[in-house]
């Protein structure tokens, strides 16, 4: 079939693992960023591509503060005329800016941009411990990029921050549990099924050449807590979270088919981006409930009919997993059998998460697998914040018959019904939902749970008295019967 010449496609990836921990030399973001870029440009077989791009799209960085990281990038480069991209921070932002060029793409606007994503976190942590300084470029505050999306950083609903509750660590145990009592499994059930996809991500991780840690575990030996593998947020331990310790980048050079061919990229390495969906979730305090994500739901289907591939159809699927709950809610959305393969990159625990840019790794994974299976179809999912921001971008070394196709479906999405929030709330309350934090010393900490209130809002409550937290810690409280006092301490009713 002929190629539309404005067709978006992926020519070249490059990924770099920077092994401080093993005597690599320290780098900052910005400079692993331009040698991804390297990389990716040798991998497109078109020497001064980088040079070209008219957008440097960089994903949030957390390891150093920049304004604006993709015009050092840029200039580094060679591309000193190219605008620069720089969205507020969210797992989902390396697909929203893959679909964001993608579009520029297709509309004609842009002939070749690249999106890279990089994270110094184990240096910046270690000279932190150390107490060394580093010598990392600091940009002005006048310095901006060309295009930011403006979204505000927040993580989560004042409620939830007036309680403590705002890492992800405390975040996603709560879908966790949810998901959990839903089954109507036994935890130990409930384990072993999370341990067992679990040990599939670290299966995969293990053959990943560019992954932080290449061990295949055991389910048990995921989800057992140990002196190495000690709980973090009941039930998860630290082999069932993220690891954003890690030194990594990626890039990835988008282009026109046009521009594709005259580069003289081999045509049996393009991959084609076929479709792009982006949505949000309401934040945890505000959402239907812990068990679903009608984000998920409504945009990843969408960005597989506007792809015209059934779910069962896709050949590949990389999903977001920097907890096993948000795999869960999007295997139950997208109605994907969770005993195939669920990730081609290894999972945020095991292949690496550095912050933002998982997925800048697992599109760069992708469009490997994809190169390797000419005419399948991969699916990537991208999630931010407490499973409310979410991106999907399905790829394939086969063109599109209609060429790329992006939505934005949030009005569909906020359709579905909320949640009312009681801020203040004091009184009888029911359990919706529940976690123990627990310290480096193994010890629980502190309980806080989602609550809800006779009315039906929501509420939340804490608590670290040790009986109740050895009750949360081992079995399943939804539906218990809770009071809420001052400060929202609970206790049961």
């Amino acid at each position: 079939m002929a190629i539309d010449p404005r067709t978006p496609v992926v020519v070249g990836v490059g990924q770099l693992v920077n092994r401080v921990d093993e005597g690599d030399a320290p780098r900052a973001p910005h400079e692993l960023m331009v040698e991804a870029l390297r990389l990716a440009e040798a991998d497109a077989g078109a020497p001064g591509a980088a040079a070209r791009a008219e957008v440097v799209a960089a994903v949030p960085v957390i390891s150093w503060r920049y304004r604006d990281p993709a015009r050092l990038v840029a200039d580094a480069v060679g591309a000193a005329g190219a605008a620069t991209w720089y969205p507020t921070v969210g797992g989902n932002t390396p697909q929203l800016l893959v679909n964001r060029l993608a579009r520029a793409v297709a509309a004609g606007d842009v002939d070749l941009g690249v999106v890279v994503g990089g994270e110094a976190y184990r240096t910046r942590m270690d000279a932190r411990k150390h107490g060394r300084e580093l010598d990392w470029p600091r940009q002005d505050d006048e310095v901006a990029p060309t295009w930011n999306d403006g979204e505000p950083m927040l993580m989560g609903h004042p409620a939830e921050q007036a309680r403590g509750i705002f890492m992800p660590t405390q975040a996603y145990p709560l879908f966790e549990n949810a998901l959990w009592h839903e089954s109507g499994r036994t935890l130990e059930e409930h384990l072993a099924h999370v341990g067992r996809v679990w040990a599939g991500f670290s299966q995969v991780a293990a053959t990943n050449p560019y992954a932080w840690r290449r061990t295949a575990y055991t389910p048990a030996e995921i989800t057992t807590p140990t002196e190495d593998n000690r709980l973090v947020g009941f039930p998860y331990t630290k082999r069932m979270v993220s690891n954003p310790d890690v030194d990594m980048s990626s890039a990835v050079v988008v282009c026109s088919a046009d521009r594709a061919a005259a580069l003289g990229a081999p045509r049996d390495r393009w991959v084609f981006v076929h479709a792009g969906t982006d949505g949000k979730d309401r934040t945890m305090s505000e959402r239907r409930d812990f068990v679903s994500s009608p984000a998920i739901g409504t945009a990843g289907s969408l960005a597989l009919e506007l792809a015209d591939v059934r779910v069962e159809e896709l050949g590949h699927l990389d999903l977001y997993s920097c907890f096993p709950s948000a795999v869960q809610l999007a295997v139950k959305e997208l109605g994907v059998d969770d005993t195939l393969p669920l990730t081609v990159y290894g999972g945020l625990g095991f292949a690496g998460g550095p912050w933002n840019n998982p997925v800048g790794h697992a599109i760069a994974s992708m469009v490997d697998v994809l190169r390797r299976d000419a005419g399948a179809v991969g699916l990537v999912t991208a999630n931010g914040g407490h499973v409310d921001k979410h991106s999907f971008g399905v790829y394939s070394t086969a063109p599109p018959a209609a060429g790329f196709r992006h939505a934005a479906p949030q009005a569909q999405i906020d359709e579905v019904p909320g949640t009312g929030v009681e801020d203040d709330y004091q009184g009888p309350a029911t359990v919706e939902t529940w976690t123990v934090m627990f310290g480096r010393d193994r010890r629980p900490e502190r309980a806080h749970a989602a609550v809800r209130t006779p009315a039906g809002s929501r509420a939340w409550a804490v608590s670290d008295d040790a009986d109740l937290m050895a009750r949360a810690a081992s079995e399943d409280l939804v539906g218990a019967a809770v009071v809420v006092g001052p400060d929202g301490v609970m206790s049961f009713a």
